[in-house]
């Protein structure tokens, strides 16, 4: 026999108040109803969960631990009803995913946006890596995630806008010079970026393909502001996505900031859900939604078509 929920608040309440008759009063039930559950669940346990005194009732190691996890599945039990019974979209709360190079830029203008939509819907963000995120959205930890669609295959995709790639230098050197940098300016120059589990990487090692460029294994970046760093001391050139180059690198002395103009260079972004879940207009409220606040900050919004 498995506890009910009843028994676990039971529980939850007799460790709260310490006493037996302050719980069941506070429940509303009689005391000797209360006491035959707990014991039913201590027999069932084979444990016993409360030392019963003259002082009231204390729980004992076990005791604490059921008190624990009980807590625990009350509380999704309550997260629950409430996603079961919210007529807001994502049952109320929506736990989104997204790149550290997109969130701190863009997430900004996306929560005004959502709130002034839906100022009831609870929102929970996370800044993950591609990996995590991909996990994230196929085990059920997110509810949609932001990235490059790339990576997350068979998942329901909303391509939200293109971000176009810029190049950062050392003030001294020779790009420095130029209003916009091309192939024929990035031939033989090391080229900075994360390391390969980024999807800019990849993009990057594709520019130095085409442009004559090299990207060395000991210049990978663990950030955008590791690789900025590195442009600033004069190891090479970084190359970075246009929200972080037009709203926190153009502002920076120790580099000089140049629009990138190449075939490719530049990177989609989508929203993204599991397949696993339902299809409903939330989802796309949700990428309207987004892609309003991008349109703010001036890039390049996708055709929803």
């Amino acid at each position: 026999m498995r506890p009910t929920l009843r028994q676990l608040e039971y529980i939850v309440a007799v460790h709260q108040l310490g006493n037996f008759s302050l719980a069941a009063e506070m429940l509303n039930v009689s005391q000797p109803s209360l006491s035959s559950q707990i014991a039913a669940v201590e027999a069932d346990f084979g444990v016993r969960l409360f030392k019963r005194g003259r002082g009231g009732a204390q729980a004992t190691a076990k005791g604490l631990e059921c008190v624990h996890r009980a807590r625990r599945i009350l509380a999704e039990m309550e997260t629950l009803r409430g996603v079961m019974t919210s007529a807001l979209p994502f049952g109320g709360r929506l736990r989104l995913g997204v790149l550290p190079s997109i969130g701190p830029y863009l997430l900004p203008q996306v929560m005004r946006s959502l709130h002034d939509a839906l100022p009831d819907l609870r929102v929970i963000v996370r800044e993950e890596n591609t990996l995590s995120l991909d996990e994230g959205i196929r085990n059920g930890r997110f509810d949609a995630i932001i990235s490059t669609p790339e990576d997350h295959p068979n998942t329901w995709q909303h391509p939200l806008f293109d971000e176009a790639l810029w190049v950062a230098v050392a003030p001294d050197h020779p790009i420095a010079k130029l209003d916009r940098v091309g192939a024929a300016d990035l031939a033989g120059q090391r080229l900075l970026t994360l390391d390969t589990g980024h999807r800019l990487a990849r993009i990057v090692y594709g520019l130095a393909g085409a442009s004559g460029g090299i990207v060395s294994d000991d210049y990978e970046g663990t950030s955008l502001d590791s690789i900025l760093l590195m442009a600033a001391t004069g190891a090479g050139v970084a190359v970075l996505p246009d929200l972080f180059a037009r709203r926190q690198a153009v502002h920076r002395e120790e580099v000089a900031v140049r629009p990138l103009e190449m075939p490719d260079a530049n990177r989609g972004i989508s929203l993204m859900f599991s397949r696993e879940g339902p299809f409903d207009e939330s989802r796309d409220r949700l990428a309207k939604t987004v892609r309003h606040a991008a349109s703010l900050l001036d890039l390049a919004v996708s055709d929803p078509k």
